[in-house]
Formats: structure tokens, sequence, C-alpha cells
């Protein structure tokens, strides 16, 4: 490792590529504030090589990234309005401040809020200092 390159900085690298990002894919970031990680979120634009896109893109995108926390009000609703321009088989990325850190999210609540989304909950991964991930995804539908 480089003496340029951060602790943090290596660690947000790996934490984009477990979250699956690759060159070429569209990720709309929403929750955005002055609280997230910004070493994460540059990984994560260094990861697929482009900005992410905001609320207003307008157009199908491959994965969401949702930071919310506690105060963030009613998590269905966030859960469904990430839903908006997500392309079918596309995985919401939930961002949640760790256990333990101001305005945590209860994981009984995220357990809860998926499956009134429409959402099934598969894994979580530390993703940063104070960040934790949850991936959720649309459950495939019997054929």
């Amino acid at each position: 490792m480089s003496s340029t390159m951060g602790g943090g900085a290596a660690q947000a690298t790996g934490a984009a590529e477990r979250l699956g990002m690759t060159p070429g894919m569209v990720i709309q970031e929403l929750g955005w504030d002055n609280d997230t990680d910004d070493e994460l979120r540059v990984a994560i634009e260094d990861a697929i090589d482009a900005d992410m896109v905001d609320a207003d893109y307008g157009n199908v995108v491959d994965a969401v990234l949702l930071w919310w926390r506690e105060e963030d009000g009613d998590l269905v609703d966030g859960l469904v309005d990430s839903l908006t321009d997500l392309v079918g088989g596309g995985v919401i990325w939930l961002l949640t401040p760790k256990v333990g850190r101001p305005n945590s999210v209860d994981a009984a609540d995220i357990a809860e809020a998926a499956p009134v989304a429409g959402l099934a909950q598969t894994t979580t991964a530390a993703v940063s200092k104070d960040w934790q991930a949850t991936r959720l995804v649309t459950p495939k539908t019997p054929a």
C-alpha cells in the first residue's frame, strides 16, 4: 500500500468491491448528508468509473445507495421511494450508522420494513468506521 492511501481509503475501496460496484453501473445515491462517509462515496465512484446520480436522474439505475438514519422518518417510505428508478433485479444498499453510533437503525426495524416495502434482506456488511450496509433485493417471483 502506498503512503498516500490511508487505511480508511483502502477500507472504502474494499467496501465498494464488496457492494458489487463495477465500471459502467449507474448508482443512484439518496439520503446524502454531511455525515455520510466521503471515502466510501469516492471509492464507489472510482469503482463505477462515474459519478453517482441523484433522485432527479429520471432514468433506470442498477443500484441505489440509500443513506438512512433513525431520525430520517419512516423507513418503509424511504425504501419504497428508493425503488422508483431501480431496474428489475437491481439492488438497494441501505447504509445505516453502526450500532452504538448516533441515529443507528435497529436491525429489527430493517427486518420489519423490508418486506412491507416489497424487499428481501440478504446480507449486511460493515463498509466504514461508522456505517454498515444492508443489501435489499426484490424477491424473485415464481415462474
